[in-house]
């Protein structure tokens, strides 16, 4: 089947220029029919692909949906794992339990206002922890706030 261009090339060939008389009028007549169906054929396939990117839109949510609750699955499975061993490591063929230290900022809701401006986020406004556990290090000390240790599963 031809492309459109040379469609309408050879529609062209079918009418003289000089004079604008047809030529061929059967053969301009199939010409411009194939190109009515090759226009046809052209259009239903992009709505077609408009269509599966539409699908393809739907499933890729599907996914992500899935993902999440895999994801949200095994952080419970995890906290479950972690507060069933307290701290024992373990280790066999197929995996290995061990921890690692880390500390977090835990701030009461209530000491958020009294933070100073430094110390705080505005979009919504919250508590800079990083900044905060900066300044605890170095000897601060905030109503409200402290460090807390923290011992995190790792499964490998």
């Amino acid at each position: 089947m031809a492309s459109l261009y040379e469609i309408d090339r050879s529609i062209m060939e079918c009418v003289d220029m000089e004079t604008g008389e047809i030529i061929d009028p059967g053969k301009l007549e199939s010409l411009q029919m194939e190109k009515r169906e090759k226009v046809r054929n052209i259009a239903c396939w992009i709505k077609n692909l408009r269509s599966d990117a539409a699908a393809y839109d739907e499933e890729e949510k599907s996914f992500c949906k899935r993902k999440q609750a895999a994801l949200k699955k095994a952080a419970s499975l995890e906290t479950y794992l972690a507060d069933a061993l307290h701290g024992e490591k373990m280790k066999d063929k197929e995996f290995s339990i061990s921890y690692r230290r880390s500390d977090s900022v835990e701030v009461a809701p209530e000491a958020v206002a009294k933070l100073p401006d430094e110390f705080k986020v505005f979009a919504p406004p919250r508590a800079n922890k990083k900044a905060l556990k900066e300044a605890i290090k170095n000897g601060a000390v905030f109503d409200g706030v402290q460090v807390v240790e923290k011992n995190n599963i790792q499964i490998k």
